[in-house]
């Protein structure tokens, strides 16, 4: 049997034109599939515009598709593209729950004020420059659920993919009049003014969690074999800050492939969550799901070859079968350069992305290396030894 890993990169509209016409698109599925990827997570929902025509956005807030697409449908293109050359396309929600960046909560809140998330002082829920919905409202949830079963429903995609917003919320949120009086019904007092309150912060945790369980569902009745991919930040900084309890979603079931982000920039440091999250958090049979997301670029800066090719192999060594890079042009960056790096050494054998049943518990046999090999190994690796740098 041939080697079957997730080597997947992102497809943003943030620092690149990619999706901005057919003729980037098609040659960027040539690039990726010439340099061994197998997937594509391309964006289709942010800044409170869709990538693709959606009814739920027509009907809600009457904006179709993010008026600089108006007449395509990236999406569609997308699919047709990566199709031709062989990959798999998981549309990605970039925005989730968050409403918009530094707009004061953008058309989406000026439409749908009551959709609001607040703070403990009643105030619009904004943390690092992203102001948010209200991801523990019934019909907030609703509308989300919606754009993501219009598109399973109507493209023929491979899954869905939320991200740290997406099942998330800001832990200052939920002291919005609807959840304290849920709250309050259940506990006969109103909620902590301590938003890190742990018991506090698993109740509204739950009902994230209870939300992404009926996605799930409800993505699986459209097409059980479509997967329902999630890229969270890092637990328990997640729970933490953003109520995404990722140990719960794989205690579930309810999530078949899981991309934390180990966005640092340098290798020790992610060789040190990844030691983690293998260690800690995955077991033999949740394995096979772990994808981590790496840091390829993000404005100036740039991954070296050398640290890149270090972080794929230290995950083939943990057993971890593949990862995804944001973003998409930093493959593009000196004349293709991370591209090369990918094609001739840890890409240049194909691989086959994984099944289903490949993702489920046993699918990958090499999953994990005993705890002594796995010393050996990190001793050779902090001795700088990684080989094809």
């Amino acid at each position: 049997m041939g080697t079957i890993e997730t080597r997947g990169v992102w497809l943003t509209t943030t620092d690149s034109k990619v999706l901005r016409s057919k003729e980037r698109i098609a040659e960027a599925m040539d690039l990726l599939a010439e340099t061994g990827f197998n997937v594509v997570f391309p964006v289709v929902w942010n800044k409170a515009v869709t990538l693709y025509p959606s009814q739920t956005m027509q009907q809600t807030f009457g904006v179709e598709i993010d008026p600089l697409c108006v007449g395509r449908d990236p999406l569609e293109e997308v699919i047709v593209e990566a199709r031709r050359v062989g990959l798999k396309v998981i549309p990605w929600f970039e925005y989730g729950f968050a409403s918009s960046y530094n707009l004061n909560g953008g058309v989406l809140l000026q439409k749908k004020p009551e959709w609001a998330a607040r703070d403990c002082n009643g105030n619009l829920l904004k943390k690092n420059g992203f102001e948010w919905l209200n991801a523990l409202d019934p019909q907030v949830q609703e509308f989300l659920l919606n754009l993501v079963l219009e598109v399973v429903k109507n493209y023929d995609v491979d899954g869905v993919q939320g991200d740290d917003r997406f099942p998330g919320l800001p832990c200052e949120g939920g002291y919005d009049q609807g959840t304290v009086t849920r709250y309050r019904q259940e506990f006969d007092h109103n909620p902590p003014q301590n938003p890190k309150d742990r018991q506090w912060l698993q109740w509204r945790a739950d009902i994230l969690t209870d939300f992404l369980a009926r996605l799930y569902r409800e993505v699986k009745a459209v097409n059980p074999n479509l997967l329902v991919s999630v890229a969270p930040n890092i637990y328990d900084w997640a729970f933490q800050e953003y109520l995404q309890d990722s140990p719960a979603w794989l205690k579930r079931g309810i999530v078949d492939m899981i991309h934390p982000q180990i966005y640092r920039r340098d290798f020790r440091s992610y060789q040190a969550i990844a030691d983690k999250l293998v260690n800690q958090q995955f077991t033999d049979a949740t394995l096979p799901k772990l994808a981590p997301g790496i840091l390829m670029k993000l404005g100036s800066y740039c991954i070296s070859p050398e640290y890149l090719v270090q972080a794929i192999e230290y995950n083939r060594h943990l057993g971890i079968q593949g990862e995804v890079f944001f973003f998409y042009e930093g493959l593009r960056e000196n004349n293709n350069t991370l591209a090369k790096v990918l094609q001739n050494g840890p890409y240049a054998k194909s691989a086959s992305f994984p099944t289903l049943s490949d993702l489920s518990a046993g699918g990958v046999s090499n999953k994990r290396t005993s705890s002594i090999w796995q010393r050996l190994l990190k001793k050779d690796f902090l001795r700088g030894n990684a080989r094809g740098i």
